[in-house]
């Protein structure tokens, strides 16, 4: 169908800066460019299981130019309930996709746009192969781990605050003559770390990509310390496991696991080791929110607009990626194979080397 009528978008997975950026940009060319309506679906999958399916109209006066300044969605979003295997009361999982599947039909959608990270758009791709939907996606992480583009929305923006909390904790770290540990987020990469700890002066990155010792760790420290240099900053993505091997995680109430601690048990090692007062800054989900960065917001803008423009040429099953300075389209697959992880001889893994950043492994 190279003429639709309405399209629907939702976002999925974790929040992030620059979704609303996206929805925008999404609803204002669709509008302007094709005189097409715009259905914003609530909550993700969540919204097309309930009934009546759960989705707002969006036209320009809903979606202002001011939506492109505004933190997290006004969508809702959901990481939870994988319709292939929802989650039920008593405790089974029960494949619900064809209920999905139904609410897209229910919306009378000619074309669905998701803006997700790399799990959810497996999801979502695989509910669009399965009921025929036209579907076209738009990648967002804070983590940067999308196949096939060089930047996902929200990833600067994250960047952003970790940089700011290592300038922040610099002066008071050499006042008090202090090991300082920051630990951000990064589920299986560590650019935000890497990043943000080259930009803001750290003295050692660690990443989950790059297998470290703590005894490097510590000497790099003590020889710091033995010089002009009275203090040390640590920034540590949340993936990286302890000395042993083992991720570290915390359980929460409803007995679900995610990633964090690992800044506490690094501080603790490193006090011991180096006989620094060490302390613990855990940024978590400081790092999702906030006003987006004015690059999130251009590239956010950028996909927008060449995602509804892939529904008005008929090309779908596509990802709308960042690629050498434009913004282009690749097979959606590509979004998970493989993983845009960090290789040893990345540019920043050699620039941080470079200036004697310890990277924990020599």
């Amino acid at each position: 169908m190279t003429s639709p009528k309405t399209i629907g978008v939702l976002t999925s997975g974790g929040d992030c800066a620059g979704l609303n950026a996206v929805i925008r940009a999404v609803v204002a060319r669709a509008v302007l460019g094709h005189g097409w309506h715009v259905l914003g679906i609530r909550q993700g999958t969540q919204g097309l299981l309930r009934r009546p399916v759960d989705a707002i109209p969006l036209d320009l006066q809903s979606a202002t130019p001011g939506m492109a300044r505004m933190a997290g969605t006004i969508l809702g979003t959901t990481n939870r309930g994988d319709p292939f295997a929802y989650p039920m009361p008593d405790g089974s999982l029960k494949d619900r996709s064809e209920e999905v599947i139904e609410g897209v039909r229910l919306l009378n959608l000619d074309a669905l746009i998701g803006i997700g990270g790399d799990g959810s758009m497996a999801i979502l791709r695989h509910l669009a192969q399965q009921g025929g939907i036209p579907f076209v996606g738009i990648p967002k992480t804070i983590d940067n781990d999308v196949g096939a583009t060089e930047n996902s929305v929200g990833y600067d923006t994250a960047v952003m605050v970790a940089t700011e909390a290592i300038d922040r904790l610099q002066p008071t770290a050499a006042s008090h003559d202090r090991v300082m540990v920051l630990e951000v987020m990064g589920r299986d990469s560590g650019h935000i770390a890497l990043a943000a700890g080259i930009a803001g002066g750290a003295d050692v990155i660690l990443v989950p990509e790059i297998p470290y010792s703590l005894d490097v760790i510590a000497a790099h420290i003590a020889k710091l310390r033995q010089g002009a240099h009275n203090f040390a900053i640590v920034v540590v993505a949340e993936a990286v496991r302890d000395n042993a091997g083992a991720r570290v995680e915390r359980r929460h109430a409803l007995g679900n696991a995610t990633y964090g601690g690992i800044g506490h048990v690094l501080g603790e090692a490193l006090a011991h080791m180096t006989g620094a007062e060490t302390r613990v800054t855990v940024l978590g989900h400081v790092q999702r929110g906030g006003q987006p960065t004015w690059d999130d917001r251009l590239l956010a803008c950028a996909f927008g607009v060449h995602a509804v423009d892939l529904v008005a040429r008929g090309k779908f099953d596509r990802l709308v990626v960042w690629q050498h300075r434009r913004v282009v389209d690749v097979p959606l697959t590509a979004a998970f194979e493989p993983s845009h992880l960090m290789a040893a001889d990345d540019t920043l893994v050699r620039t941080a080397r470079g200036l004697g950043i310890c990277l924990g492994d020599k």
